[in-house]
């Protein structure tokens, strides 16, 4: 019976107690595997990214807004404050004459308009449009004819008389020239508030193009408005102004004709790229003056012991305020410390553009200097230029704040409120996320773009 029962499957007997039968095997659950390490996206990704964001809007839109209000404001003060002395600094009393500065001119083939005529009458010309284009950049009214204006007055007045520039005027020559390929309007001006374009921008478009042509065509501007150039980079003026007009033309047709046409899509994307391009420009501009500055600065006995800031505080020529300077110069150790700190914080200061909150603290500093500098040698087109390049640098929170606070100020003197435009801005290609670069600067936030 035994075996009857084991072959019936019923399991041995144990003491004639049926033995209870062996439960299945069950299989051991899978071990989950190690999740796959997380990769970023590849370079081709990010520099595709990157490509997108650079061409697809314009950044540092409220830094470009602050360098143009900056560079406006230095030179008007500039040439209001010698307006008395103008004939005697550019026009027909200098006593370098006009006929010793177009040897200079064709020897370095600089642009002016002032020997084009000469005489009086043209020069109180060019001097007072010098005036009316620093105003109208001031305060970004046709943003794009009066930077090209300002470009030309400046050159002009500052080609006229090399021999009276300082490095302020040096920094003024060279914004003069990039500003014109920004779009330093779309945020605080009088174009950003313009409910719609009229055709007052169409009238001045073509005023300003039979000028040019009058010009190009005309014997009197000698080698002003040449196509090609004997030095690098090899191309005159005449290619630069009349491509930039013939630009403003085509921008403004293909607004009326297909705004939302491929074709003006791919201006707008060239545009927001020469944009960040002249900003980034700028940008290394500015950071070259202090690299170089300061470099050229540890070189000098003067300011390896210490001393360089004593000796202007008592030239007749940097002491506008003879007792104050007086006063600082006999505190010796201020004095020490802040020629060192001088040179310290200039040859320090591209290695603080990788922190943030560095660049920052470093830029205040920087800037009440320059203000310091501005009282205390009386040196103001030099120190507001160089406040004014600066401000490329600047967070677009601080620079937002600093608006708020003014235009508080103003409605509380009374000041009219300006009112926004209604007409949403220009069409421009749709930016993708960028999730991978999230450092990079946005000026909706806090953070300054090109910071």
């Amino acid at each position: 019976m035994n075996e009857t029962t084991q072959a019936a499957g019923a399991g041995p007997l144990l003491d004639g107690v049926p033995a209870r039968p062996a439960a299945p095997a069950v299989p051991a659950p899978p071990v989950p595997a190690a999740p796959a390490a997380r990769r970023g996206p590849g370079a081709g990704a990010v520099f595709a990214r990157l490509f997108a964001a650079f061409t697809g809007r314009a950044l540092g839109r409220y830094q470009a807004a602050a360098v143009r209000i900056g560079f406006g404001l230095v030179w008007l003060a500039h040439l209001v404050r010698e307006w008395p002395n103008r004939r005697m600094l550019y026009g027909d009393t200098s006593p370098w004459s006009l006929d010793l500065a177009e040897r200079l001119l064709a020897d370095n083939g600089a642009l002016t308009v002032l020997p084009w005529f000469g005489g009086r009458l043209w020069f109180e010309l060019v001097y007072h449009l010098a005036v009316l284009s620093a105003a109208a950049l001031l305060l970004g009214w046709r943003t794009r004819a009066s930077g090209v204006l300002f470009l030309v007055t400046v050159l002009s007045l500052q080609n006229r008389n090399v021999f009276l520039g300082d490095g302020g005027d040096n920094v003024v020559h060279l914004m003069a020239v990039y500003l014109v390929f920004t779009r330093c309007a779309e945020v605080w001006s009088l174009d950003a508030r313009r409910p719609a374009a009229g055709r007052g921008g169409v009238l001045l478009w073509a005023v300003l193009g039979g000028l040019l042509l009058v010009c190009q065509l005309g014997d009197f501007s000698g080698e002003s408005l040449t196509w090609t150039a004997a030095a690098f980079p090899y191309v005159g003026w005449a290619p630069v102004f009349w491509g930039l007009w013939a630009v403003a033309g085509l921008w403004w047709l293909l607004g009326r004709l297909r705004p939302d046409g491929e074709l003006r899509a791919v201006l707008d994307a060239l545009a927001a790229m020469v944009h960040n391009c002249a900003m980034l420009v700028i940008a290394a501009e500015v950071v070259l003056i202090y690299a170089t500055a300061g470099w050229y600065k540890v070189q000098g006995s003067r300011w390896q012991d210490g001393t360089a800031l004593y000796y202007p505080l008592h030239l007749d020529y940097f002491t506008p305020w003879p007792g104050l300077s007086g006063l600082v110069a006999s505190a010796l150790l201020p004095v020490f410390l802040i020629s060192y700190g001088t040179v310290v914080l200039q040859v320090a200061f591209p290695f603080t553009l990788i922190s943030r909150r560095v660049k920052n603290a470093l830029l205040v500093v920087m800037m009440a200097e320059h203000l310091g500098i501005a009282v205390l040698l009386g040196l103001p087109v030099f120190s507001l230029a160089m406040v004014a390049a600066d401000a490329v640098f600047l967070p677009t929170g601080a620079l937002r704040w600093v608006a708020d606070r003014v235009a508080g100020a103003g409605r509380r003197i009374g000041l009219p409120r300006l009112r926004p435009s209604a007409v949403p801005p220009a069409a421009v290609p749709a930016v993708p996320a960028v999730p991978a670069l999230d450092s990079l600067p946005s000026d909706a936030g806090g953070a300054a773009p090109l910071s």
